[in-house]
């Protein structure tokens, strides 16, 4: 039976499809084995699939009907009811990535995002500042944590923050089925659990970075200073550093501004769609404050070249790195952003769900998806030989994916079964807000 792959090549294309599918089921037995059952894991497999399909949102009702359920419902067991592990799950998520893509030098990276929510019932949601709206929204928001190497970047850990009118509330806490030991936790602080739960893996890394939110935390900068972990992460321009010869601390912008022209050194930063992306940098050796007297501790400062505007670094490496070392890491914070947009092109914005167990299943599985996605990537670099083309990217990886791999064919009767079912739900729920709020439904009259 000739193939969509065996067309392509037929055509001079070369995509090498089956050793797509391949990957996917790789990454896919790294987590079978913790569905003890073959109806989740099968679920889970066909979740997988969806989230990577064309459908218009990753919701469990249309992944249900991609994936040719005559229902939601089994998708919402995986989601809900049926029995498995989501942490378990990331551990093995975590473990596929880094045999894929770990590197010695490989950089973890923290940050956040945002979800705009309607609503107060959906779990962690309430109205807070979103750097995804750059404002306050109504939002869920989330702690995560990246894995960068030169073989590519993807998620490996998360944590839902929730608010302390959340924790506070055992009733509403209860209602969205959060376990009953978990408390109230800042986002610095379900920050500093990711990298310490990475490490204890195994996962190789030299170096942690983020940005001034978590930057001016001195107790992330401790915990990675403990276990000889490099940090290169951003601070504001308020922050206080010592630095001889001036006594005492002093805010970094003040300081930067007494530098001569010649402490400025121009690199790159790495390369991006457009070009290099080169900023003029400044290395300034700081005095630590008492108890992080090892090591090497500098303040690192980029000017970019179009308007001179100023970003701050705090610096640390247990020996003595070149200036060119702390920039590559600098730069390699932007990759966090990147796996949050392509991430959310498979499900990662979409967790249309409102419980603490739905929210972790799906993000987790929406991570495997990601982090299968990133090693065919990177395998396609490595086979790519034509230099009139740019190598296969995570785009466009997942546009061809969903055409040749998960664009699946149901019959007529199929989707009109969909499309009753979903006008039947519909019809249920309108009854059921109308009688909560006393009113009746007007039926048409014929005439």
């Amino acid at each position: 039976m000739e193939t969509i792959e065996d067309r392509a090549a037929a055509a001079g294309h070369s995509v090498a499809v089956r050793q797509w599918l391949a990957e996917f089921d790789t990454g896919f037995a790294a987590i079978a084995g913790r569905f003890g059952r073959v109806e989740p894991r099968r679920q889970a497999r066909l979740f997988l699939l969806g989230l990577l399909s064309d459908v218009d949102t990753r919701s469990c009702w249309q992944l249900a009907e991609h994936a040719g359920d005559v229902s939601p419902h089994a998708m919402q067991r995986l989601l809900g009811e049926m029995v498995w592990d989501a942490d378990r799950v990331r551990d093995d998520v975590r473990g596929y990535a880094v045999a894929a893509l770990g590197d010695p030098g490989g950089v973890l990276i923290l940050d956040d995002t945002g979800d705009l929510k309607k609503g107060r019932h959906t779990l962690a949601t309430q109205r807070q500042y979103t750097g995804t709206a750059r404002r306050i929204e109504n939002a869920q928001v989330a702690v995560y944590l990246a894995y960068a190497a030169p073989r590519g970047s993807t998620l490996i850990d998360r944590e839902v923050y929730l608010p302390k009118a959340w924790t506070d509330d055992d009733a509403r806490c209860a209602a969205a089925g959060v376990p009953e030991q978990v408390r109230f936790a800042t986002k610095i602080t379900l920050g500093r659990r990711m990298p310490a739960r990475a490490l204890d893996a195994g996962v190789p890394a030299a170096w942690c970075t983020a940005d001034e939110f978590y930057g001016g935390d001195q107790h992330l900068r401790r915990d990675l200073q403990a276990r000889s972990v490099g940090y290169v992460l951003a601070v504001a321009k308020s922050h206080r550093v010592t630095a001889r010869p001036v006594d005492g601390p002093v805010r970094t912008d003040r300081l930067t501004a007494a530098l001569p022209t010649r402490a400025w050194q121009r690199r790159s930063a790495g390369a991006g769609s457009k070009g290099e992306r080169t900023y003029d940098w400044a290395w300034i050796a700081i005095t630590p404050p008492d108890g992080e007297t090892g090591g090497c501790h500098s303040l690192l400062v980029r000017r970019r070249t179009s308007d001179s505007e100023l970003a701050f670094y705090r610096c640390w490496s247990p020996q003595p790195v070149p200036l060119r070392a702390l920039v590559r890491v600098a730069g390699t914070r932007w990759n966090v952003e990147t796996c949050f947009q392509t991430g959310k092109t498979i499900g990662l914005n979409e967790p249309q769900v409102r419980r603490w167990n739905s929210w972790y299943r799906h993000i987790t599985l929406v991570m495997l998806a990601h982090a299968i996605l990133t090693v065919i990537a990177a395998r396609e670099r490595d086979r790519h030989t034509d230099q009139t083309l740019i190598p296969l990217t995570f785009n466009e990886i997942r546009h061809l994916f969903k055409l040749m791999i998960t664009n699946t064919t149901h019959t007529i009767s199929h989707r009109l079964h969909w499309s009753n079912w979903r006008r039947r739900h519909q019809a249920r729920a309108r009854t059921s807000h109308y009688r909560r709020r006393g009113h009746t439904i007007h039926q048409p009259t014929s005439t």
